[in-house]
């Protein structure tokens, strides 16, 4: 019922699943990620607790295949059960029962593992496999690369309605951030039920992603690097809210360029007056702003 892959950025050390099924909220069953521990997919009949059970035995030094051996181990009914697991140095394990659903399968390579049952076609695992080990750039992206051939190749016989991606870096070191920021490397990305989840995924990574551009230095040391972020981020994922704070948070508080911020700002306003009410409301923009100046409160809303 699931295709899924499990993998490890050996440049980064950052570890993420991606998983698809025809199934509502396969990112509250499927996927378990733990920083500098492990990463692991469970499905088919999925066994939730193999997750966590996993983890905690990678976490006392088990390898990848010993913890995945262990958890089987344990359990009343292997036969049904599809398992894929990576430790924090990529070594890499995977199970798969002989009464899971056909067409089924799993291929492990150098840093992941590629699992899939109810299959409408034959070669799903392969397909992922080729996909992750041509794709470049960032362990996200390459975890899409891997479901998107998942689903070109035929995907889950029943269709396609839930998809998540976890990925997460190492543990921080002392005096640095307790979890890194998108797209650092951490990203905790679900669609819980869509007739297109993959491509709503890639939509609310590009949405992220075109939000947290706008908060890099270059975004918010010149008028120049402000405009040409803004302009990658809104032609990545236009928003209002990106409109909005690009106006306020870079224009406005960043570089005091209140005439550029009121220019953008301006049609907002005009076709979306909620907006300017919340400019006024702002604790961050001081009383005698020359923004809150150009754009006077409505005085139906000023109470």
């Amino acid at each position: 019922m699931t295709y899924s892959i499990v993998a490890r950025d050996p440049n980064t050390g950052e570890l993420g699943v991606g998983v698809q099924t025809n199934r509502p909220t396969v990112g509250a069953i499927v996927p378990w990620v733990e920083p500098g521990i492990g990463a692991v997919a469970t499905q088919s009949r999925a066994n939730v607790s193999f997750g966590r059970q996993a983890l905690d035995l990678m976490r006392t030094g088990l390898a990848a295949p010993a913890a995945l051996r262990a958890v089987l181990a344990g359990d009343d009914e292997p036969e049904v059960r599809q398992v894929g697991v990576i430790d924090a140095a990529g070594n890499t394990a995977a199970h798969t029962g002989g009464s899971c659903i056909p067409e089924y399968g799993a291929v492990q390579g150098g840093n992941f593992s590629a699992q899939a049952n109810m299959m409408l076609n034959p070669g799903v695992p392969e397909a992922m496999a080729a996909a992750y080990e041509s794709s470049t750039g960032a362990l996200i992206d390459r975890i899409l690369a891997a479901l998107d051939a998942a689903q070109a190749t035929g995907g889950d016989i029943r269709g396609m309605q839930s998809a998540a991606i976890f990925t997460s870096p190492p543990p921080a070191g002392p005096g640095e951030p307790l979890v890194g920021v998108p797209p650092a490397g951490r990203w905790d990305l679900r669609i819980d039920n869509s007739e297109d989840p993959l491509g709503e995924i890639r939509r609310l990574k590009d949405l992220i992603t075109a939000e947290n551009s706008m908060r890099e230095p270059d975004a918010n040391e010149t008028l120049a690097g402000a405009k040409s972020a803004y302009a990658a981020a809104a032609n990545l994922s236009p928003s209002d809210e990106l409109t909005f704070w690009y106006g306020v948070r870079n224009l406005t508080l960043a570089l005091g360029e209140f005439d550029q911020a009121a220019k953008i700002l301006e049609p907002l306003f005009t076709r979306a007056p909620e907006w300017k009410e919340l400019l006024h409301r702002l604790p961050d923009l001081p009383a005698d702003s020359p923004l809150l100046a150009r754009f006077p409160r409505d005085a139906d809303q000023s109470q």
